[in-house]
């Protein structure tokens, strides 16, 4: 099983014609992603690998029941495309872009609050639910099938642990890319409590940054639901200085907030387990999942 995406999901490529998007398209669709339309502004007619192209995503979802949507479009004009799928009805917006300005996020929080939409990222790189979609930038081939649950603010970080899982024998029942900026669509809770639900997933694993409190938050969601699913974590930015950014614009610390070891402790008190050794990460899970 997986969560939010699968085999069934209906993907429109927001941004289809740009050179990120083109690429990224062709990625999907050798990867077995059911694309089945794009949208740009003033090109609707044209074609993209096959992919028909639409002026809107209102034409995208009456055309062609698009369901979830993955945004390449240029920073200005990126939260006004999340708006305008979430406006479509699209159940599940992945944004890829980088430098969407803070400001314009806090305008797509508040049109998102009432609508069915689940947004994730902005800055990420999107969710796979390996055999069945993927929805952004993964590299498919390291990714396969499995029981483990994957929530990231990295993007490289995700690939690496990804790999280590594979490599031990360990497949992924869903990988998600929840963003690096000061502002996402979605939280480490958010998907903590979607895994929890999701009866194919046994462990879950977070890979978490400095700045922010998403895992402190995480930590008491954890002791309040006494969560019933193994949960292992790895924070990057341990010897990172505060003041300086590290990476994602959400990778800070700042005002005495956001540091590695308050994180690892509230994890840790949490009963999580944290591994301060990156390239042990794959090893520890497949010890706690197989008893090796």
């Amino acid at each position: 099983m997986s969560i939010l995406v699968d085999e069934k999901s209906r993907v429109v490529v927001q941004g289809i014609t740009g050179r990120e998007g083109t690429f990224h398209t062709k990625q999907m669709l050798a990867y077995g992603t059911n694309v089945v339309a794009g949208v740009t502004p003033g090109k609707g007619g044209q074609s993209v690998e096959g992919v028909p192209v639409f002026n809107t995503v209102k034409q995208a979802v009456a055309e062609e029941g698009a369901d979830v949507s993955c945004i390449f479009v240029p920073a200005p004009f990126a939260a006004d495309a999340v708006m305008e799928a979430a406006a479509a009805g699209i159940e599940v917006v992945v944004c890829i872009t980088e430098g969407i300005p803070v400001l314009d996020m806090v305008k797509v929080a508040h049109f998102l609050k009432d609508r069915h939409c689940v947004l994730i990222g902005p800055n990420c790189p999107g969710i796979i639910s390996p055999g069945k979609t993927k929805v952004g930038i993964m590299p498919g081939p390291i990714h396969r099938e499995g029981s483990v649950g994957v929530i990231s603010r990295s993007g490289t970080l995700t690939y690496e642990v990804v790999d280590q899982l594979t490599k031990a024998g360990l497949g992924q029942s869903t990988c998600i890319g929840i963003g690096g900026d000061p502002i996402v669509g979605t939280t480490f809770v958010d998907h903590l409590e979607r895994f929890q639900d999701d009866p194919d997933t046994e462990c879950v694993v977070l890979i978490g940054e400095i700045g922010g409190s998403a895992e402190e938050d995480a930590a008491r969601y954890v002791v309040d639901t006494k969560y019933p699913k193994p949960i292992l974590s790895f924070i990057a930015g341990r010897t990172a200085p505060p003041g300086r950014r590290m990476g994602h614009a959400g990778a800070i610390i700042s005002g005495g907030q956001g540091k590695a070891e308050d994180k690892i402790r509230a994890l840790e008190d949490a009963g999580i387990t944290v591994v301060l050794n990156l390239p042990e990460l794959g090893a520890t899970v497949r010890r706690i999942l197989k008893g090796d």
